[in-house]
């Protein structure tokens, strides 16, 4: 049973946004800072990834590990109320990345997906964070193969 109310339940979940979140400011920040130029939210982009870089062909998506269900990360719980909804959600959202990945891939866009957790972690251990910045760069720079997850 869920220890909030729904009305609760419900404000909390309208605060959560889907743009500007606090992993892709961090990521964007420090792209720019590196000399990266970038557009934000490509709408006409399909799937509308968080970054597009025109030149290089590449989307990037920062997912958040709850929403997009990361698999065996600490952040993809079950919500314990109204669990029907939640595992249809969720499984759209899945269904959704998979198609959206596949489809840019078809059309000969590049597709990074940089996870949550990951952020969270480079916020914290500065050594963590150069060894992903690397190979974010290394992929955005030349990229070796058609998709990366961090």
């Amino acid at each position: 049973m869920d220890i909030k109310t729904v009305s609760e339940r419900s404000k909390n979940m309208a605060k959560v946004h889907s743009k500007n979140t606090k992993p892709e400011l961090y990521i964007r920040s420090l792209l720019h800072r590196k000399g990266f130029r970038f557009r934000v939210s490509g709408i006409q982009i399909l799937g509308k990834p968080d970054l597009f870089f025109t030149k290089k062909r590449v989307a990037v998506f920062i997912h958040g590990c709850f929403w997009h269900r990361h698999k065996d990360c600490k952040y993809t719980y079950m919500p314990k109320s109204n669990t029907e909804f939640w595992l249809k959600k969720f499984h759209a959202n899945v269904l959704r990345d998979h198609v959206v990945k596949s489809e840019l891939l078809k059309s000969g866009i590049f597709v990074l997906v940089i996870w949550e957790c990951t952020v969270k972690k480079m916020k914290s251990d500065k050594e963590f964070a150069e060894q992903k910045y690397s190979q974010i760069s290394s992929f955005l720079q030349t990229p070796n193969c058609e998709y990366l997850e961090l």
